[in-house]
C-alpha cells in the first residue's frame, strides 16, 4: 500500500454482514465481504443508499461445505436426507443448502441451531449427523476436538455443483466516485500482496502475528493452505482470472439466491459488481507463483 502512496488502516472485521453496514454506514471506505452477504443485503435492502460495490474477488469459490464423521457412514450426498444437521442459523452453508440439495437431489433434512463455538462439538458428541460451514475452519476446529481429518467427510459445495463465489473486496460507491485512483491502487497493491503471500507463507504469518500476538503460527499456515486450495487457486480462478468474475455465473448465483433466501426483490448481479477498477491479467496472475516453485 505504502508504494500506491496509500495511507490504509486495517480494522479486524466481525463477519460478513458487519462489514456491509460498516461500508454501506460510511464508517468504512473498503472491506472484504462474502457475495452472498452483499447479494442478500441488495435483495432485502432495496432503497437503502451507498450500497457497497464488489470490485475484486477473493474467493473464487465458497469454502462452505457439509462435513460428517466417516463412521456415521455417510458417503454421498444422497445419504444425507433424513439426517440431522447443524450450524448457526446464519451459517452461509446452511442457507445455500437448499442450492446443495436440489443440485444432488437430496430429500429433506432437519436442523439443529446452536452458536458457532458449539458446531463442531455437537458433531463429535453424536448430537448432529453433520454440519455445514467453512471447510478450513470446521476441519482445524474438529481437529483440536480430537478428530483426525482423515476420519472426516467432506462435501465441499463447489465440488457438487453449487458454483457460488466467496469473499470479495467491497468498496463504498462514494470512494468509488471521489477516488477512483486510490481504488485502483488498493487493488493492485492487494494482487501484490496475495502474490507475495504465496511466494512466503511463513513471513505472511509472521505479519498477522505481529498485529495478533496470540495466534499459533503452524494452526495459520495450515489454514492458510487449506483456503488457497479450496477457495483461491481454484480451476475456476484459473479459467476467469484471480479477482475476476464469470457474470452469466454471477447472474446465476444471483438468481439461485433471489429464490433460496427470498428476497423483497431479486438480486441485480450487474448492480453490485464492477470490474472496472481491476488491475491487468498480467497484474493479477498469482499462478505464476505457483510456476516458479
Amino acid at each position: 500500500f505504502k508504494d500506491e502512496k496509500l495511507d490504509v488502516a486495517v480494522d479486524a472485521g466481525n463477519g460478513s454482514a458487519a462489514a456491509i453496514a460498516r461500508v454501506a454506514s460510511g464508517a468504512y471506505d473498503i472491506a472484504s465481504a462474502d457475495m452472498a452477504a452483499l447479494m442478500e443485503f441488495y435483495g432485502n435492502n432495496p432503497d437503502t443508499p451507498n450500497k457497497p460495490v464488489a470490485v475484486m474477488m477473493i474467493y473464487s469459490n465458497t469454502p462452505a461445505a457439509v462435513m460428517m464423521l466417516k463412521k456415521s457412514g455417510i458417503r454421498k450426498p444422497t445419504d444425507l436426507a433424513g439426517k440431522n444437521l447443524g450450524a448457526p442459523i446464519f451459517d452461509g452453508g446452511r442457507k445455500a443448502w437448499p442450492i446443495f440439495a436440489q443440485a444432488n437431489r437430496i430429500g429433506p433434512v432437519t436442523w439443529t441451531s446452536m452458536d458457532p463455538p458449539l458446531r463442531e462439538t455437537m458433531l463429535v458428541r453424536g448430537d448432529v449427523d453433520a454440519i455445514t460451514g467453512y471447510a478450513f475452519t470446521s476441519l482445524l476446529n474438529l481437529e483440536s476436538r480430537g478428530v483426525k481429518a482423515q476420519d472426516v467427510t467432506v462435501m465441499a459445495y463447489k465440488d457438487y455443483g453449487v458454483k457460488q463465489y466467496g469473499n470479495a473486496v467491497i468498496v463504498s460507491p462514494q470512494f468509488l466516485d471521489r477516488h477512483p485512483e486510490a481504488v485502483k491502487g488498493f487493488l493492485r497493491a492487494f494482487a501484490r500482496g496475495v502474490k507475495e503471500l504465496m511466494a512466503n507463507p511463513k513471513a505472511a504469518i509472521e505479519t498477522v502475528k505481529a498485529r495478533d500476538g496470540i495466534i499459533n503460527p503452524a494452526l495459520e499456515e495450515r489454514r492458510l493452505a487449506m483456503v488457497l486450495d479450496m477457495a483461491v487457486l481454484t480451476a475456476d480462478a484459473r479459467a476467469e482470472g484471480f479477482g475476476a468474475v464469470d457474470e452469466a455465473r454471477l447472474r446465476l448465483m444471483a438468481s439461485q439466491l433471489s429464490d433460496t433466501y427470498k428476497t423483497k426483490v431479486r438480486v441485480d448481479a450487474a448492480k453490485l459488481w464492477n470490474a472496472s477498477f481491476l488491475p491487468s491479467a498480467e497484474e493479477r496472475d498469482i499462478f505464476k507463483s505457483l510456476k516458479k516453485k
